[in-house]
C-alpha cells in the first residue's frame, strides 16, 4: 500500500502543478500511470469549480472563456502542451522517420509548433467563450480524467519508442484492465451526472484516438510527448462538444 501511495504522490508531482509534497520512489515508478486519471479528476474538480465561480460572479463571457481555456494548461505546468508542440513539429515536417524523431527531441521550437499552439489557444478560448449559459459545467470534472485514462492506456498498451522513458518500464496487463475499468466508470458517471453533456466525453475519446493514431503511425512508436499531444487534442474535442451541443 505504501508503494501505491508513493506512486500517487509521484504522479501528482510530475503531471500536476498544483502544490503537493515531493517524493521519489524508484520502485513505485511503474505504478505511476495507474494514478494519472485520479490526478485528472482532481484537475477536473477545480475546473468545474472555476466554471461555477465564473457564473456566480456573472463574469463576461470572454473573461470566462479565458479562465476556462487557460486553466488546464496552467494546472499541469504546461507539460502536456510541450508534448503537443513537439509532436506537431515532428509530424507536420513530413520528413523521413529518422528526421521526424530527431525533430521530436529537438529542444528548439519550430514554425509548425508555433502555428499549432496559436490555433489551439484560439480554438479553446472561442469554444469556452461561446458555450451557452446553461451548459452543464459539471462535465469538466470528468474530461481530464477520461483524457488521462486514454493517455495512460496508450503508453501502457502500445509499442514504445526506444528513446522513450517508458521503453524499459514494466507494463503489467493488469494495469490495462484497471485503466479500462476506470475509463468506463468515468464515462458512465459523466452521462449519469450530466445527461447529454456526457457526449463531451465521447468527443474526448474520439479526439484522443484520432490524435494517437496519427502521431503513433507517423513516429512508429509511443512516448510521453505523444501522450501529451493526444490528451490535448482530446480535451479540445471535448470542449467543442461542450460548447456546441
Amino acid at each position: 500500500m505504501k508503494r501505491y501511495l508513493h506512486a500517487l504522490a509521484m504522479c501528482r508531482s510530475m503531471f500536476c502543478a498544483i502544490p503537493a509534497p515531493q517524493l521519489w520512489d524508484e520502485k513505485a515508478k511503474e505504478k505511476m500511470l495507474l494514478f494519472l486519471p485520479i490526478v485528472g479528476l482532481e484537475i477536473g474538480a477545480i475546473w468545474a469549480i472555476l466554471a461555477w465561480l465564473c457564473r456566480w460572479l456573472d463574469l463576461p463571457a470572454l473573461v470566462m472563456g479565458l479562465v476556462l481555456s487557460a486553466y488546464p494548461y496552467i494546472a499541469t505546468g504546461f507539460i502536456h502542451l510541450d508534448g503537443y508542440m513537439d509532436v506537431t513539429d515532428a509530424v507536420k515536417s513530413w520528413r523521413d522517420l529518422e528526421r521526424r524523431r530527431e525533430i521530436l527531441k529537438d529542444s528548439h521550437v519550430g514554425s509548425f509548433a508555433v502555428i499549432g499552439i496559436v490555433l489551439l489557444m484560439l480554438a479553446q478560448f472561442a469554444l469556452f467563450a461561446s458555450a451557452p449559459d446553461n451548459a452543464n459545467y459539471m462535465i469538466l470534472l470528468f474530461i481530464p480524467a477520461v483524457s488521462r485514462c486514454c493517455s495512460a492506456l496508450a503508453v501502457t498498451g502500445l509499442k514504445p519508442m526506444s528513446t522513450s522513458q517508458y521503453a524499459d518500464q514494466k507494463k503489467p496487463k493488469s494495469h490495462i484492465i484497471v485503466l479500462t475499468v476506470m475509463l468506463c466508470i468515468f464515462l458512465a458517471a459523466g452521462f449519469l451526472v450530466c445527461g447529454q453533456y456526457g457526449f463531451a466525453l465521447i468527443g474526448c475519446l474520439a479526439g484522443c484516438g484520432l490524435a494517437l493514431r496519427r502521431a503513433y503511425k507517423s513516429l512508429d512508436g509511443m512516448n510521453g510527448d505523444i501522450s501529451g499531444y493526444a490528451l490535448t487534442m482530446g480535451e479540445l474535442c471535448a470542449a467543442a462538444v461542450y460548447a456546441l451541443i
